[in-house]
């Protein structure tokens, strides 16, 4: 496990790399990131990206998706896969959010994880891009390089990487820290051949370190 300093280090190297640090997800109301999040379960961002657009013009208001038919919204969101499960979660998000909470997104995690389709991954999207609060996003590319780069013991368990990363990453630091391991995963540390050798973190990295 890494020190303070050494957390510091790799901290700041990802903000040179990665200065400007937004959700790949396009959106332009709270809802509509909550949804996309829910959507985006195993499918890319890009695809949701394309199918949202629609989506949202067709049903423009929590009260519209309140209302909607599961199969009519399923036909919008078909191509992001396991399509029936998210067109239910999502109509039931959105009279949960309209009965429950004034059709207003909630900003605790308990809150969060009452709504239909929302784990722990989409609370701490939601906390950290929407309300500015401390938000860990282990998704497949933190999990991945969090345990490469040793700031986890290299456990799968979202929960576990979760819990270390609180024990060592600064709160104010985390949302936009794990925002840019997604980018590092895209460009850098990808799963299957990672580019350690043009990687500026690999002296920082407890698995890069010891590739020759």
């Amino acid at each position: 496990m890494k020190n303070p300093a050494e957390v510091n280090a790799i901290i700041a190297e990802l903000e040179r790399l990665y200065p400007d640090v937004i959700c790949s997800l396009e959106y332009k109301k709270d809802y509509e990131l909550l949804f996309a999040v829910r959507l985006s379960a195993q499918c890319t961002d890009a695809r949701v990206n394309l199918v949202t657009p629609a989506l949202f013009a067709r049903f423009p208001t929590l009260e519209s998706f309140a209302r909607a038919s599961e199969e009519e919204v399923g036909e919008y969101v078909h191509s992001c896969g396991f399509w029936r499960a998210k067109a239910r979660d999502l109509v039931a998000c959105a009279k949960m959010l309209l009965s429950d909470y004034s059709g207003k997104v909630p900003g605790t995690m308990d809150d969060l994880l009452r709504l239909p389709g929302v784990g722990r991954k989409t609370a701490n999207l939601i906390l950290g891009d929407i309300f500015g609060q401390e938000g860990y996003v282990c998704d497949t590319h933190c999990i991945r390089i969090t345990g490469r780069l040793g700031l986890t013991d290299g456990s799968k368990d979202p929960l576990q990487v979760e819990k270390q990363l609180r024990l060592c990453l600064p709160p104010e630091k985390s949302s936009d820290f794990c925002h840019r391991m997604v980018l590092h995963g895209r460009a850098v540390c990808t799963a299957r051949s990672p580019h350690c050798e043009s990687c500026t973190l690999r002296s920082l990295c407890s698995a890069g370190s010891t590739k020759h």
